[in-house]
């Protein structure tokens, strides 16, 4: 299935080169694998956690299954399965944490890729439930404000406290689970990745200059102007990690049959 409808349909920054002139033409399942991987890559690695989905033209989703590392990840790997959680192709088990992504995708139309993971930094700011402040450029470009939402009421694999989370998260386009981990969502694997790596790096940062108590917070319009360079209009972030990911592994496109 091609995925190109999604990383196409983009309006290149007067800067940006088209995403043709910087990766081949990759499959749906491609994307998922390199997301994967170059998430692994930047703290996104916490052992079996994390769960990606990203919805199909024909309301399916595809999704990373349970039981391997993010960064072992092949395409014959990555599942599909309908808006119940009803695995339609692949031969892994679905995460246990999945009803987050399917409460996600039924109240929320506009998302198309949704990432959940607990990476290493920004974890840290969701077990003590506040938002990081943002000190630099690199870290504002993740597209709009983080909010906090406490959504362990209920087990990880509860309908019924996913689709609580999921209201208390409102519009926003990443959250901080309390004790948990992160959600991140966009309308393009290009643009999840940049919000997810502009999380994890704005956590960071927070975390080393509130150590030294000195910090200047990135001040207005410069944050609202890095802000907007979220993914959806910025292009070349994501693919420059992905072309990383194939020459480390240049067979980490092909089935693992093959």
């Amino acid at each position: 299935m091609a995925a190109a409808h999604h990383r196409g349909a983009v309006t290149a920054a007067p800067f940006s080169p088209t995403p043709e002139a910087l990766l081949p033409e990759l499959t749906a399942r491609q994307e998922v694998v390199l997301l994967a991987r170059t998430l692994w890559s930047e703290g996104y690695d916490d052992h079996l956690a994390g769960h990606i989905s990203y919805r199909q033209d024909d309301g399916t989703l595809l999704c990373t299954p349970w039981s391997l590392l993010w960064e072992e990840l092949r395409p014959d790997d990555v599942l599909r399965v309908d808006q119940n959680g009803t695995v339609l192709e692949g031969r892994w088990a679905l995460p246990p944490g999945f009803p987050l992504h399917l409460a996600l995708h039924r109240r929320r139309p506009d998302v198309v890729v949704a990432v959940h993971h607990h990476p290493r930094f920004a974890t840290i700011w969701a077990d003590l439930g506040r938002v990081p402040e943002c000190y630099d450029q690199s870290s504002a470009l993740g597209g709009g404000e983080p909010v906090v939402v406490d959504e362990y009421d209920g087990p990880v694999n509860s309908a019924l406290a996913a689709d609580r989370a999921i209201v208390a998260m409102g519009d926003a386009a990443t959250a901080l689970l309390s004790n948990h981990g992160v959600l991140v969502t966009a309308g393009s694997i290009r643009a999840a990745h940049q919000r997810a790596v502009a999380l994890e790096y704005r956590s960071r940062r927070a975390w080393f200059v509130e150590a030294i108590e000195v910090g200047r917070p990135l001040p207005e319009p410069s944050r609202s102007f890095f802000r907007s360079l979220d993914g959806e209009g910025f292009i070349g972030f994501f693919e420059a990690m992905a072309r990383r990911e194939l020459r480390r592994d240049p067979d980490c496109l092909e089935p693992r049959g093959a």
